[in-house]
């Protein structure tokens, strides 16, 4: 799985800035914006998908009423048509939406499990596994070529990727408070 050595690789790069490293290798600026995208894709079920569909790529199929393919629905098309139906196109409610569902809301049970992790390995395998089976569960149940998707596939995948985006970012906050803080936890680097 690529996204997840590349969420290795560029924790790695990071832990030698808390570690007081004067090595020159790494473009810690670089290695933060690519930890925080590459923890978005590995949340997002279509980015560790089906090579042979590329990630739901080659489905092509409708969105409502306009062309797209079933990993652009994943990516961007599901938010957008929340953004549009629910928040008034303010992405910022969308987002205060999400937050108050993990801080007390529905998903603030699930803290703490969300936050575990030991080893960067075995967290970032278990992430890509999770989006693995929602790929097979949600994202390409009853999903053809040709389809046009609309309110019933909609309804019931929005939850799901709510849910995504809030585990993706309490999972990189997770990381980024372990290479950065002051914490005395072990470091999730795998030696």
């Amino acid at each position: 799985m690529c996204v997840a050595g590349a969420i290795q690789n560029f924790t790695n790069q990071l832990s030698h800035y808390r570690h007081g490293t004067s090595d020159r290798r790494y473009n810690m600026t670089e290695a933060l914006l690519f930890l925080a995208h590459f923890m978005g894709d590995i949340h997002q079920p279509l980015h560790v998908g089906f090579t042979s569909d590329e990630g739901g790529n080659t489905i092509d199929l409708r969105w409502f009423r306009h062309k797209s393919n079933l990993h652009h629905v994943w990516d961007r098309e599901i938010i957008l048509t929340a953004a549009a139906d629910y928040y008034g196109k303010d992405i910022n409610l969308l987002q205060e939406d999400i937050k108050g569902n993990f801080t007390d809301g529905i998903w603030s049970g699930d803290l703490a499990s969300w936050r575990e992790c030991s080893d960067i390995f075995s967290c970032v395998n278990k992430y890509a596994a999770e989006s693995i089976n929602m790929a097979c569960k949600w994202g390409y149940k009853d999903v053809k070529s040709g389809d046009t998707l609309s309110d019933d596939y909609f309804n019931t995948r929005l939850p799901i990727v709510m849910k995504r985006i809030a585990q993706g970012g309490v999972r990189l906050a997770m990381i980024l408070n372990r290479v950065f803080g002051d914490s005395k936890e072990d470091s999730l680097i795998a030696t």
